[in-house]
């Protein structure tokens, strides 16, 4: 953790701007959707304040950590994650409030995110070239997802287990896994999906709320009808922020899992988009720094922890437009939440912490992504170093 001005003046500044600019944000958006409705007008605003000063503590300290460190932690941390998970399933005891852990301030699913991102880079930095092979490959990538989706499932938490199915296959196709891999996966988690979607009431509400939207205007067809009428009162330029009117209307939550209507009422459609400019800029700084990592793990690292945010955003703005079935994920770095600010800032230090150590790499120079493979290479070049170096073909 020694400061090097060599290597600090390579931290990508756009990146922490952008993160700084989206929690700030947020913290309006949270006063503004909650002032008229809490016991005193500041009540959840101080209470996001807090958490979002113990997230920055964690960006800070994951920035000036040499992420190489959490290779080594990487088992460790997975662990810990997993008892939290198991211990969750112990502490609620078949209540319906299971998710929330610790008085529901805490919640483990959110931690275990970051903890398999860090796991699944260090497993298949450790692979090489014999990720392509199906017995070292998929058959154990098979069995660690599982079991963590596994577990986060029964919490219930639907969303997040396929937030984090979408980001590890995302991270085990750009390690150099055969596209037949994941036809083969596919075919095999297709039949389990299916039976988690049959034997959950809340997924099948939502899919019949997605398909056939408006037809019964009560429950959660009632709550995604509010939120699309927010968004249109708000037209192009919105009411103004704090003019909102539609959170007002209960029992809507609006500063969690639709902070985006808030937003899309009071802000407008320049609103709307300037978060999910900011968030595509997020991706860019995201890949970038991936793309410049010094070895393979970072990489890896660097992209997943990326994609999760931006899968997560994705599927929060679908899920508030109606263009993806509602999933109650919050908005990364915007919405009310403890457990999923802090953590999404400390993936936000580890990507610091990645371009801090990152090479001076131009893009273009390089063959780090080449998703068009040619000659059997691996999409993801192992030919700078490190541990699970791959000998280039």
């Amino acid at each position: 953790m020694n400061r090097n001005p060599r290597t600090d003046s390579r931290t990508d500044h756009a990146l922490l701007v952008a993160v700084i600019v989206l929690v700030v944000w947020g913290l309006l958006m949270v006063y503004s959707a909650t002032f008229m409705i809490a016991i005193h007008p500041a009540f959840y605003l101080q209470k996001q304040m807090l958490w979002a000063a113990l997230g920055f503590g964690l960006l800070l300290f994951f920035y000036r950590l040499d992420y190489r460190v959490l290779r080594r932690l990487a088992l460790p941390i997975m662990g810990l994650a997993v008892l939290l998970l198991i211990a969750v399933l112990v502490w609620s005891q078949g209540q319906e409030t299971h998710i929330w852990f610790l008085g529901g301030s805490v919640q483990p699913s959110e931690f275990a995110k970051l903890a398999f991102i860090i796991y699944i880079a260090a497993w298949l930095a450790s692979k090489g070239d014999r990720i392509r092979d199906i017995t070292y490959g998929l058959v154990p990538f098979a069995i660690l997802l599982g079991t963590v989706t596994g577990l986060v499932l029964m919490q219930p938490d639907i969303g997040t287990a396929m937030l984090i199915v979408a980001t590890a296959v995302s991270m085990f196709f750009i390690s150099g896994a055969e596209m037949v891999q994941l036809l083969i996966g596919f075919f095999f988690a297709a039949p389990i999906l299916y039976l988690v979607i049959s034997t959950s009431q809340v997924a099948q509400e939502r899919l019949s709320v997605f398909f056939n939207l408006g037809s019964d205007l009560q429950g959660l067809d009632l709550q995604l009808a509010n939120v699309l009428s927010a968004i249109r009162l708000g037209g192009i330029t919105g009411r103004g922020l704090g003019a909102g009117t539609q959170k007002l209307y209960p029992p809507f939550v609006h500063h969690t899992d639709t902070v985006l209507s808030v937003i899309g009422e009071e802000l407008g459609m320049l609103g709307c988009l300037a978060i999910i400019g900011l968030f595509l800029w997020v991706a860019y700084r995201g890949f970038v720094i991936a793309y410049k990592a010094p070895d393979t793990f970072g990489t890896l690292l660097a992209f997943g922890v990326t994609s999760w945010i931006i899968y997560q955003a994705t599927i929060h703005i679908g899920g508030n437009t109606a263009t993806l079935p509602f999933t109650g994920i919050t908005l990364p770095f915007v919405s009310y939440g403890g457990s999923s600010l802090v953590m999404c800032l400390a993936g936000a230090g580890v990507l610091l912490s990645i371009s801090r150590l990152g090479t001076d790499r131009k893009l273009g120079t390089g063959a780090t992504f080449a998703f068009g493979r040619r000659n059997r290479r691996p999409r993801l070049s192992r030919s700078r170093g490190g541990r699970g170096t791959a000998r280039r073909r």
